[in-house]
């Protein structure tokens, strides 16, 4: 009778397990806004805000989250990670701000493409690890489009 017991609780957990990572959605990450912070002699500072909604009916706490910013077809400008937990309710969105440093000659292509046009197109990537209700999930994110100057 204990191992039947045993064995119906371990089935019984692992079934629970299983629809909870089916109910689970993945966060979506997009680029809000970029902003310069600085500029020196040697580069500068960016501050590069990301956007993440919370599709799922419960909290989400995020604990890490890396990143890796692409500028033009795939010239790497920044990777890094941010170990800061943010939480994010159920059915919501919040920023999480990224620190950049740069140096001018990681982003020459940018510059030239700034220059050229006005706009730099972007493509920032990685992963978040999230805690959940229904376990603990890293999963990626990816976003790209164009950083237009104008208006600024």
């Amino acid at each position: 009778m204990k191992r039947f017991a045993l064995v119906a609780m371990a089935l019984v957990v692992g079934a629970c397990s299983a629809l909870g990572r089916a109910a689970f959605q993945n966060p979506v990450v997009n680029l809000r806004d970029v902003r310069v912070l600085g500029l020196g002699t040697q580069g500068g500072n960016l501050e590069v805000q990301l956007g993440v909604y919370n599709p799922n009916n419960f909290r989400l706490d995020a604990t890490r989250l890396t990143y890796r910013v692409f500028v033009g077809d795939s010239v790497g400008v920044a990777s890094g990670s941010l170990d800061t937990q943010t939480t994010v309710q159920a059915g919501d969105s919040t920023i999480i701000r990224l620190p950049i440093s740069f140096t001018y000659a990681g982003i020459g292509a940018a510059a030239m493409q700034l220059m050229r046009t006005g706009a730099v197109t972007y493509r920032v990537g990685g992963d978040v690890t999230v805690g959940s209700p229904v376990g603990n999930f890293t999963v990626p994110y990816s976003t790209s489009g164009q950083f237009n100057t104008m208006g600024r």
